[in-house]
């Protein structure tokens, strides 16, 4: 990696040390999306590191694109080097995580280093730099496209690197970065207190710029940095409780409530008219603020450059030019007039706060009784309810069981007809067969008597002619 020529003082021994072999610095825009480097066309990416509120090195590194394709290797670009990036890494993942994630080429891993792209919220990407283009090789096809875990949607998604410029450094005057040839030694691990040596153990580079050895940092749970606590997973952003907004937002210290100022909504002062809750905390500066009284009544305020507590206003306003210079002979007096003062301020905050502190409670006490009765109506309510709906479930449950045993005697009756009505086909048989035997008898025994009298008759003409 080269270092932009304007950033000179930007670099760090850290940076120095991730560069690759020597490549010809183009003179192209940082802010362009791609370029030529290398002989090639490469696609830049703004990235940036370190703690905002104290030091911040930005730059741009250059990537292969997606599309480029070697004939030797189908699924990797010519011209690579073995410098990879690993884009997209949830902020939930650690540094432990990561490490135990590529726990098989961890011994491979000369550095890393944690940087944070523009526009790309909740995430973060990682530069590695491994000791050989085999094992990178390996590193990109084992890993490109791999889901983190099962249980996440997130893959792993590795670019190869041409180059990284970096492009400027901002940072406090009280935390000047220090230049690479004002070190006189190699630095060492805050964990262990050995020397960070990369051809004996690998280096990762945290996103606040801390460096440690990576056997050390793969032990640390935390998403914090453990030298200045600086958490890579930033906090949701504040919203007004009302309009939704997140600039100029106050939070009520008695409640918690969230509302926007006086040059917004105003919603913050229309919770104070409406609760009576005199102070409110200014998120952006942390400075407290007393509607009844209508001024500031903190004494601590969060300093911008390191973020920690400072008292306001605890010092005499001439001491740059040193008290024996200036008009101070009473200062000892003054001090003591100053302490008793802000003792009684003190106590009448203490006082303030207890009082609403109290009406508070009773407020609440109230909502929880008119919530407990409430409860107890719906309650006996719902009792009520459910003994006359049980009253109607037995009422339909004997309505049931009449109709159960009404079906059960119509079974029993239709299994009766259905028997007798096959006794009566049998007997209605036998009378039919009866009838037919009885007719046939009776056809004969006319035919019999037709048959006698015809002879008769024949015998009476006889007679007759004789």
């Amino acid at each position: 990696m080269s270092s932009s020529t304007n950033s000179a003082a930007a670099g760090t021994s850290q940076e120095e040390s991730f560069l690759p072999p020597s490549l010809p610095v183009p003179a192209a825009d940082p802010a362009s999306t791609s370029s030529s480097l290398g002989g090639g066309m490469t696609q830049a990416f703004r990235f940036s590191s370190g703690n905002p509120r104290i030091e911040e090195t930005c730059g741009v590194m250059h990537l292969f694109p997606d599309d480029a394709v070697s004939s030797s290797s189908p699924d990797l670009p010519v011209g690579r080097q073995p410098l990879v990036c690993v884009f997209g890494v949830p902020d939930h993942m650690t540094y432990a995580d990561f490490c135990q994630f590529c726990a098989s080429f961890i011994h491979h891993i000369l550095e890393m280093r944690i940087v944070r792209n523009d526009g790309m919220e909740d995430q973060y990407s990682i530069l590695i730099r491994m000791d050989g283009q085999d094992t990178t090789d390996n590193f990109y096809l084992y890993f490109n496209g791999r889901r983190f875990n099962s249980l996440e949607v997130e893959a792993c998604r590795i670019r190869f690197t041409v180059d990284i410029q970096y492009t400027g450094y901002k940072g406090s005057v009280e935390h000047p970065q220090t230049s690479p040839a004002n070190i006189s030694e190699q630095p060492s691990c805050p964990v262990c207190l050995e020397r960070l040596d990369q051809d004996t153990s690998g280096i990762l580079t945290t996103i606040c710029n801390h460096s440690f050895h990576i056997s050390c940092i793969s032990k640390w749970s935390d998403s914090s940095c453990p030298v200045c606590r600086y958490c890579q997973q930033q906090p949701e952003k504040s919203i007004c409780f009302v309009c939704q907004t997140s600039e100029n937002l106050w939070m009520c210290v008695i409640c918690g409530f969230v509302g926007c100022g006086r040059y917004k909504g105003g919603h913050a002062t229309v919770h104070w008219k409406e609760t009576q809750h005199c102070y409110s905390l200014e998120l952006e500066t942390q400075r407290v603020w007393d509607y009844a009284g209508d001024n500031y009544v903190h004494r601590l305020i969060q300093s911008k450059t390191d973020g920690k507590l400072v008292e306001l206003n605890s010092h005499c306003i001439h001491s740059r030019d040193g008290c024996g210079s200036c008009k101070c002979a009473d200062f000892g007096l003054n001090e003591a007039l100053l302490s008793s003062k802000v003792e009684v301020i003190v106590k009448e905050y203490d006082d303030l706060l207890a009082t609403q502190l109290e009406n508070q409670k009773l407020y609440y006490e109230t909502l929880l009784q008119e919530f407990e009765e409430e409860t107890e109506r719906e309650i006996s309510e719902a009792v009520e309810m459910a003994l006359a709906t049980n009253s109607k479930v037995q009422k339909k449950q004997a309505k049931l069981d009449k109709c159960v045993k009404e079906k059960k005697f119509l079974e029993e009756l239709n299994e009766n007809l259905m028997a007798n009505q096959e006794i009566w086909k049998a007997k209605l048989l036998e009378a039919e067969e009866r009838e037919r035997n009885a007719l046939r008898a009776k056809n004969d025994k006319i035919q019999q008597l037709e048959e006698e009298l015809k002879d008769l008759m024949g015998c009476l003409e006889e007679g007759n002619s004789n």
